[in-house]
Formats: structure tokens, C-alpha cells, sequence
């Protein structure tokens, strides 16, 4: 029989063998986790790198297009909507001048009194001179046509003659004549309320203009002055300071 100090041992070695044995089953077992994770590791980490990637790439694509779109826009504004709304306030601005009969505020004039000759602005100077150019071609050619035509069919050439005096603001029955010229320039000049309407051909011949070739007429309502040289300013319905376009009368063939 064994004694109790057997016993003591038996037990001993066998709490010792499991112990040893439990040691090795979780040696065994880590070695074979780290085993495995080593192997699908890599791949996770690849797949991992390759949705970063494609991510980055779509933000990358959003932003290019955002950035398109915002160009796309800013160039519909300035092209299109900016035109568009400039040329609709244009009108408007023109409509009520016209409905108001101060056209000639549409246009650059100078100060009453001044010196007709002068060219009165510097910002329109190089239009006005095309437009000057172009109004000298077409005299010119309605000069030759003239000249190549009979006699009876030349207009009367008379040299500009002298106009009034013109008159003070503070004078009474004055009135005061803008005329505007094709290129866009408006001349302004006093004038007494009885003087004779033959003054406006005179004044039109002083700045270069023939009644022949130039007609004149009001501005709103557009209709042709009807002038007569015995008829005061005042009898052909100036009687309040006025605007007057000068136009190029149609040639005929």
C-alpha cells in the first residue's frame, strides 16, 4: 500500500505534467495565430492602401469638378447674365428719356455758350472722328454727284452766313436749341423766341451741314421740322428749349 508521502508525490507529478502540458498547448497555439496572422496580414494591409487610394482619387475627381462647375458659372455670369441685364437697363434708361424728351441726356454735350467748332469730349473723340470721317466720305460723294449732274440739279452753294448774337440767360423769350449731330455730338445755342426759323439752316450751314444733304427734326415725337423763312421760331412750335436731330438725308438714285 502506499503511504501518504506516495500519494503527496503522484499528485505532485501529475498537477506538474498538466501544468507542463497546458504550457505547451498555448506555446503551440500563439505560434500558430502569429503564423497565420503574418500571412493574411499583407493582403489586408494591400486592400486597405488600395480603398485609401481610391478614395483619395474620387475626392480628388469631386473637387476637379466642383471647381469646373464654379468656372462654368462665373463665365455664364460675365458672358451672358451681365450683358443681358446691362443692355435691358440701357434700354430702359433709353425709353424713359425718349418718353421724357431728354434724349440728349443719352449723349456727352458741353457748356451753353461754348464754341460750336470745338470737339466736346476727349472719351468720345475717337468715335466722334470715325463718325465725322464717315459723314465727310458720304458729302464728298454727294458732292461729285452734284458736279456730274446739270446745272439746274446743283443745289444753291451759299456761302455759312453770320448768326445773332446770341443771347444772355437772363434775357426774356430766350430759348435754348440742342442739336444733335449723326456723330453724337450735341451743340447747344441761345436764341431769341422771334428770331426767324431760317436761323437753325444757317446754324446748320455754320457747322458744316447743308440743308440740302441734312435734314432737321424734333426728337419726341420724332417728326420733320417744317421750317419756313417767315415763320418765327416760335410759329413753327419752338417756344421752350428744345433737341433736334440732324440727319442725312436718303439720297435718291
Amino acid at each position: 500500500m502506499l503511504g501518504m508521502k506516495d500519494l503527496i508525490l503522484l499528485c505532485g507529478r501529475i498537477f506538474l505534467l498538466l501544468a507542463l502540458l497546458t504550457l505547451i498547448i498555448s506555446m503551440t497555439t500563439s505560434l500558430f495565430n502569429s503564423f497565420k496572422s503574418s500571412q493574411v496580414s499583407p493582403r489586408e494591409e494591400k486592400e486597405e492602401e488600395e480603398e485609401n487610394e481610391l478614395r483619395q482619387r474620387q475626392k480628388l475627381v469631386r473637387k476637379r469638378q466642383q471647381e469646373a462647375q464654379g468656372e462654368k458659372a462665373n463665365r455664364y455670369l460675365e458672358n451672358v447674365l451681365k450683358p443681358q441685364q446691362e443692355m435691358k437697363l440701357k434700354k430702359m434708361e433709353e425709353r424713359f428719356y425718349q418718353i421724357t424728351g431728354e434724349t440728349w441726356k443719352l449723349t456727352s454735350g458741353h457748356k451753353l455758350g461754348g464754341n460750336e467748332d470745338l470737339v466736346l469730349e476727349d472719351t468720345s473723340q475717337t468715335s466722334s472722328e470715325t463718325s465725322n470721317r464717315e459723314a465727310a466720305k458720304r458729302r464728298n460723294l454727294a458732292k461729285l454727284v452734284t458736279e456730274v449732274s446739270s446745272p439746274a440739279e446743283r443745289p444753291l452753294q451759299k456761302q455759312a452766313p453770320d448768326l445773332p448774337e446770341e443771347p444772355s440767360e437772363t434775357d426774356e423769350e430766350v430759348i435754348t436749341i440742342a442739336l444733335r449731330r449723326p456723330s453724337g455730338n450735341i451743340l447747344r445755342r441761345r436764341f431769341f423766341k422771334s428770331c426767324s426759323s431760317q436761323v437753325l439752316f444757317d446754324w446748320m450751314r455754320k457747322i458744316g451741314y447743308h440743308p440740302s444733304l441734312y435734314s432737321l427734326s424734333t426728337s419726341f415725337p420724332r417728326k420733320p421740322l417744317e421750317v419756313a423763312g417767315g415763320n418765327s421760331l416760335a410759329d413753327i412750335g419752338i417756344t421752350v428749349d428744345t433737341v433736334l436731330i440732324l440727319e442725312e438725308k436718303e439720297q435718291s438714285n
